[in-house]
């Protein structure tokens, strides 16, 4: 069952008097608990289509359809509602709140829902991730590896439909980048949690279910990776 559809999608930008187009008549389906790279050189669309299927932006032309919900019909607050309900994200910059501690900062995400924190869970999710020790540290107190391993729990603590994960290693040394890789897919199977990234990292995108190629805004080529973790 697909979770994310796109279907023909394209996204054009004004330049001047001119319109600039970056994505072009883009076709995928995403299935519930599978992972998916998007890989191709800068400029190829990659981030557009992230933000699209994300809902953080409305395609130029044809629909993007995000756990059943057809994101063009919707209002920017229905758009932002849905976010926050269904999908969770891991940036390359890890966004974490400063004045948070780790625990704050995972559980963020259960207060601008409405819920009642769970510092248990969320503490549990720490241990998961490594962090048992460091529940109480503020992000400047972190490494950029511990960093990224608070934004990977924060990520999942609302156990979201769909993950959404732009360079997720790019700013980590190529040890720490594994661990993170192996702890964003074991949480991935274990929660039954889609995940569409995208990566310049060829090895990273091997370890995904299937990896589509971008090109001059174009969907170039859809690969089933064999050795999918």
């Amino acid at each position: 069952m697909a979770i994310l559809e796109a279907e023909q999608v394209s996204k054009d930008y004004a330049s001047g008097e001119s319109r600039l187009t970056v994505l072009k008549e883009v076709s995928f389906q995403l299935e519930a608990g599978s992972s998916c790279a998007i890989i191709g050189p800068s400029g190829s669309g990659k981030t557009t289509l992230l933000g699209l299927c994300a809902g953080l932006d409305v395609p130029s032309e044809g629909k993007v359809i995000l756990d059943g919900k057809e994101l063009q019909a919707l209002t920017e607050n229905e758009r932002a509602a849905l976010r926050r309900e269904r999908t969770g994200f891991i940036f390359q910059s890890f966004q974490l709140m400063p004045s948070l501690t780790a625990l704050e900062n995972v559980i963020l995400p259960l207060e601008l829902l409405g819920q009642k924190p769970s510092a248990e869970e969320a503490a549990n999710l720490l241990g998961r991730v490594g962090l048992k020790d460091r529940v109480d540290h503020y992000p400047l107190q972190l490494s950029g590896g511990e960093q990224q391993r608070v934004a990977i729990a924060r990520a999942f603590i609302h156990r979201p439909a769909v993950l959404f994960a732009d360079e997720p290693t790019g700013n980590l040394d190529a040890e720490t980048s594994q661990t993170i890789v192996d702890m964003m897919f074991s949480l991935n199977r274990e929660a039954g949690t889609a995940l569409l990234m995208v990566t310049h990292d060829p090895d990273l995108a091997r370890q995904a279910n299937r990896t589509m190629t971008m090109a001059a805004g174009r969907l170039e080529s859809v690969v089933e990776n064999a050795l999918s973790v």
